[in-house]
């Protein structure tokens, strides 16, 4: 397994992290201790989870999977120092998760606290904000004019900023977080909290989580290259596309307990005309060079320039075995010349 910085944190972590959405709805907790204890014995050591999780999103399963976790780091106390454990408090909009408000440095401290006894454990080594409190790019709203950024406060979104990072800098002085970090932002969040922690004397993000993959490239080049040259580790989530990039929904295919027959919170916005054609054409390119539509899809997202550690999740171990072993075969010119003809053809399918 290879390892690196966290962007400028001095966390060594994988180049391989474990998601762990599924877990509390689609997998349970012996599912769950199988897939942390396969995940460990090949080296991998970066968990991420979320208050939210698990998904999709329910008052039912809210604080499931940390929980889930946690059993798992009761059961296991000499591992938890084997592991670099991320987490991350909600934004607004569910009426559930604090009444639906935004982040705050005081909703900071109390998700801290609510994660650290769920997950049983005195620290979280990463904490991120799940997604911002104005609007952003993201699960479907990257298209033209889908935001009026004209019409955002941005006076306000810095104060709200610095609110946050105060809060976030209280739990690092407690020693209950050790570093911090975004997810669902763009260029301007970045750099809006690097230049207020600068200034204030206040923790610096370290990472950014964003959905990449290849069929969702929108963060080439310019934000990866923002966190290149800000050392911030970029950290993608759903490589796969939801499994849309195995293949396993072409024509219509819904296997059972997979993702695309629970219900959604977005809608199966991902599933379009276009998205198929360009799965089918990286399946069929896949079958080509005798590899498995997953080893193509995330070999690809392991080789791009920037990304640190890619974010995998499986809802059985065949799945997490299968997804392990992509990393371990470099993808050759030949597949990466036919994947940019892919690309170039359905370079954003939704």
């Amino acid at each position: 397994m290879k390892y690196v910085k966290l962007g400028s944190s001095a966390l060594d972590v994988s180049t391989i992290c474990l998601g762990s959405m599924t877990w509390g709805l689609q997998n349970n907790q012996s599912d769950a201790d199988a897939q942390l204890n396969y995940a460990l014995q090949q080296g991998i050591n970066f968990i991420d989870t979320a208050e939210m999780y698990a998904v999709p999103p329910t008052k039912d399963t809210y604080g499931a999977t940390e929980s889930i976790i946690g059993n798992w780091l009761s059961s296991n106390p000499t591992r938890r120092k084997d592991i670099v454990l991320a987490s991350k408090i909600a934004g607004p909009g569910f009426s559930y998760i604090r009444e639906g408000s935004k982040i705050t440095g005081a909703n900071v401290i109390a998700a801290v606290e609510a994660s650290l006894t769920r997950l049983q454990t005195d620290y979280i080594d990463l904490y991120q904000l799940h997604w911002p409190n104005r609007q952003s790019p993201h699960f479907g709203n990257h298209w033209p004019n889908t935001i009026s950024y004209s019409q955002v406060d941005s006076e306000q979104q810095n104060e709200e900023m610095l609110d946050i990072l105060q809060g976030l800098a209280h739990c690092v002085n407690a020693g209950k977080i050790r570093y911090c970090g975004l997810s669902d932002d763009t260029p301007w969040g970045i750099n809006q909290y690097l230049r207020l922690s600068a200034e204030h004397n206040l923790p610096r993000m370290v990472s950014i989580q964003n959905e990449f993959s290849l069929l969702h490239t929108k963060d080439w080049p310019y934000l990866i290259e923002n966190c290149i040259h800000e050392n911030i580790a970029y950290l993608p989530w759903s490589p796969l596309a939801t499994g849309l990039l195995t293949g396993k929904y072409l024509n219509g295919q819904r296997p059972e307990g997979s993702r695309f027959t629970l219900m959604q919170r977005h809608g199966l916005f991902r599933d379009t005309q276009h998205t198929e054609a360009a799965v089918l054409a990286y399946v069929e390119l896949a079958k080509k060079h005798n590899i498995s539509p997953a080893h193509l899809a995330l070999g690809w997202c392991n080789q791009v320039d920037g990304v640190t550690s890619t974010i995998i999740g499986a809802t059985n171990m065949q799945q997490l075995k299968q997804n392990v072993a992509a990393f371990k075969q470099p993808l050759t010119p030949e597949v990466l010349d036919g994947i940019n003809q892919v690309l170039r053809k359905f370079p954003t399918p939704f």
